[in-house]
């Protein structure tokens, strides 16, 4: 008899595990509470003929994408286009704008021409990158994180001190480069993870090689592509899926899970997956199953929220590139406005997505299809008074980019999304926006459990469990947790 498995959220995490334990033969029913696939990568089309994607745009570490659709005999070609982007993105700085090329040797040559002697440390942080890229993203992290124990294995305890897992990883870029723009180059990947770069481990150099050395990639028709792509394969495994459907509680019998109550009614499974906000599912259940105490949460760093703005404009801007990072400030000043003050920022950074640079499906013709995005402390008040000044000033500085005028007037749709509609969505904790922060307090043993410790049949998946935040991690996590429940039961 085929085992009864609940996914709460279909999300990236959620969409994977539903692939595999559907493949392993279990009856898998995903339950999400909007009416598409995808949690915070859904994506919407406006009156207008605009299609936004609402969340990741950055398409990086292809290898680990391609892993997935590979375990289940397809590839990522079989469900849609993938483009190189070059340059991967441009990044401005208040006295310098700065393209970062595709390939690796005009990468390397960039930085000799900013900093003599660059480009061979290039050479050599890259070599050092690759290490940990392989022996973290296809050893350390695909660990279930039950204990320390899992980690002694030959190869990851050989490697231990290559890791550098003790290292912060803004000391870390230092010992390469001089360069104060070069040093805000090589930070920048790392604050997809949720925090400083003094506060993240040398270890997550893997970005720089996930991102800069195997490039920046974009799915024609929009990141949610990929969404489709994996629900398509978990359907094929043979789950199903249940939309505008919310669960109200987790309800328990003999320390196992014995129903949800989804829409008002009561439906029994053998097991439980939640993809869903690990502190809100928690809620769900009495207070005496639950892993954790609000205190934990309240001590934990989380990773930012943001304010999102999607814009389309009816006319073309010049001088935009698809990824576009306004860095004309200080880096530790905005961070210190998230992780110290918590307030809004008085000089932001912020990033500026425009695909249809690269995709004439996702904007009408002759218009442009911008995603303004700034990184926010969680739990902030984000009236929308606030939310229109941090607009105006981004559109200022992105005028003064691109030589235009008067955007403000240009803009045809505008809807704006900030932390307490990551509340409402999606009950993240906060109103954060990517999960956990990856800080070394929080690395893999330290981050919550993927078991709840009192009963036997649920199970966590997604950013605030292991590995941590980001597309291909989440993807990752639904199969560790997926396998751990093929292993009970087998």
């Amino acid at each position: 008899m085929k085992q009864k498995t609940a996914i709460i959220g279909a999300g990236f995490s959620g969409l994977s595990a539903a692939a595999y334990l559907a493949r392993a033969g279990n009856e898998v029913h995903v339950f999400e509470k909007h009416d598409q696939a995808g949690g915070r990568a859904r994506q919407f089309r406006t009156p207008e003929d605009y299609v936004f994607d609402m969340g990741p745009s950055w398409y990086w570490m292809p290898d680990i994408i391609e892993s997935f659709f590979a375990d289940f005999g397809n590839q990522q070609t079989d469900f849609f286009e993938l483009v190189s982007l070059n340059p991967q993105f441009e990044i401005i700085f208040s006295d310098l704008k700065m393209d970062v090329p595709e390939s690796l040797v005009d990468l390397k040559n960039l930085f000799e021409e900013i900093e003599s002697g660059a480009g061979k440390q290039l050479e050599k942080f890259m070599q050092s990158a690759k290490f940990k890229y392989e022996v973290g993203m296809q050893d350390f992290v695909n660990k279930p994180c039950h204990s320390w124990a899992e980690f002694i294995a030959p190869k990851i305890a050989k490697s231990a001190l290559k890791l550098d897992l003790l290292t912060n990883f803004r000391s870390y870029v230092a010992r390469y480069f001089k360069n104060e723009k070069l040093r805000t180059l090589m930070e920048f990947p790392v604050i997809f993870l949720g925090a400083s770069p003094k506060n993240i481990p040398a270890l997550y150099s893997l970005m720089n090689y996930g991102g800069y050395a195997l490039g920046t990639h974009y799915p024609l028709g929009g990141f949610y592509q990929l969404v489709l792509a994996m629900k398509s394969v978990a359907e094929k495994q043979g789950a199903e899926f249940h939309f505008n459907q919310t669960i109200e509680r987790i309800n328990t019998q003999n320390g196992k899970v014995k129903s949800l109550t989804i829409n008002g009614e009561d439906i029994e499974f053998d097991a439980v997956v939640a993809s869903s906000d690990y502190h809100h599912t928690e809620t769900l259940l009495d207070s005496e199953f639950r892993n954790y105490e609000e205190s934990y949460w309240e001590k934990k760093t989380f990773a930012p929220s943001s304010l999102i703005f999607y814009l389309g404009i009816n006319e073309t801007i010049p001088n935009l590139k698809h990824h576009t990072l306004f860095f004309e400030n200080d880096l530790d000043e905005h961070i210190d406005c998230i992780y110290g003050d918590k307030k809004w920022p008085e000089k932001p950074l912020f990033y500026v997505c425009c695909p249809s640079k690269t995709d004439d499906k996702v904007a009408p013709k002759g218009k442009e299809n911008l995603f303004l995005l700034m990184p926010l402390a969680i739990g902030i008040n984000d009236e929308e008074p606030i939310r229109e000044k941090y607009l105006s000033e981004m559109l200022s500085r992105i005028e003064k980019h691109t030589g235009t005028s008067n955007l403000r007037s240009k803009i045809e749709y505008q809807k704006s999304y900030c932390a307490s509609d990551f509340v409402a969505d999606y009950n993240a904790y906060g109103g954060n926006a990517y999960g956990l922060a990856n800080t070394l307090g929080q690395t893999a043993v330290l981050k919550p459990k993927i078991r709840n410790k009192k009963l036997k049949n649920l199970f966590y998946t997604g950013q605030l469990t292991v590995p941590g935040p980001g597309v291909p991690p989440s993807i990752i996590s639904g199969k560790i947790v997926a396998n751990e429940i093929i292993k009970i039961k087998n």
